[in-house]
């Protein structure tokens, strides 16, 4: 197979180092979506190092990893975040805590739970835990609040550098549990800031609450110069 649809390239692995992605890829402003058949830790790395933030599709019954440079980013700098007085009562009245691992399991339970036909699939979810060995400067984690010993809301991201990308997430739609999505989202950025990251990036700018959380829009030419500025930054990380 060469190509999905026509609007849908191709995108080899040796693409992915090559001085064609700055060439060719990266100014093409007519493509966002690649498509690849290739999920080894080794490729979804590499991908992830360039810039793109990658899916899955099922396309003839196949599953495929649909890798994406976008147009637009939602980045989070700490200085901007903005916290709402409810968020803030309901951190300090429950005492809500953040809690950062290695294991993805939960938070990819719920993430089929709450989102009905979910690009996080199974195959996905192994190709995470394999690039865990493959590179010390790539870490899959997830984010998690809970109560009564029960996962509220909580996301699943990758470290690269002196940056964090978020991927999926949920939040318990149980009432009772307004606004522990935010929460989640308020303490993963003041976890990130005290930690030493650069910047958030939260992918696309369309989604309002990203917005609200005091994210700003960079093009994708803005985005990929700080991204090539941070993504080598691990110095002052303790992750």
């Amino acid at each position: 197979m060469n190509e999905i649809e026509p609007s849908i390239d191709y995108l080899p692995f040796d693409m992915l180092t090559s001085s064609k992605l700055k060439s060719i890829i990266y100014p093409n402003m007519f493509k966002n979506y690649y498509w690849s058949d290739d999920f080894s830790p080794q490729y979804y790395i590499a991908q992830a190092k360039a810039g793109f933030i990658a899916v899955t599709e099922n396309y003839r019954g196949i599953e495929l990893l649909i890798p994406e440079i976008q147009y637009d980013y939602a980045i989070l700098h700490f200085d901007n975040l903005h916290i709402s007085k409810k968020v803030k009562r309901l951190i300090k009245k429950r005492d809500l805590k953040l809690e950062i691992s290695g294991n993805l399991d939960e938070v990819f339970k719920g993430i089929n739970r709450y989102h009905k036909n979910s690009w996080f699939t199974p195959k996905y979810l192994k190709t995470l835990y394999k690039t865990q060995k493959v590179d010390n400067n790539f870490k899959v984690i997830s984010a998690v609040i809970r109560e009564n010993n029960q996962a509220i809301a909580g996301e699943i991201g990758y470290i690269i550098g002196s940056t964090y990308t978020s991927l999926s997430g949920f939040s318990s739609k149980e009432k009772g549990y307004k606004n522990y999505g935010t929460a989640q989202l308020v303490l993963l950025a003041k976890y990130l800031e005290e930690n030493g990251f650069s910047f958030w990036n939260l992918g696309q700018s369309y989604m309002d609450y990203k917005l609200r959380l005091g994210a700003k829009i960079y093009s994708r030419e803005e985005f990929l110069k700080i991204w090539e500025e941070n993504k080598k930054n691990i110095d002052n990380l303790y992750i």
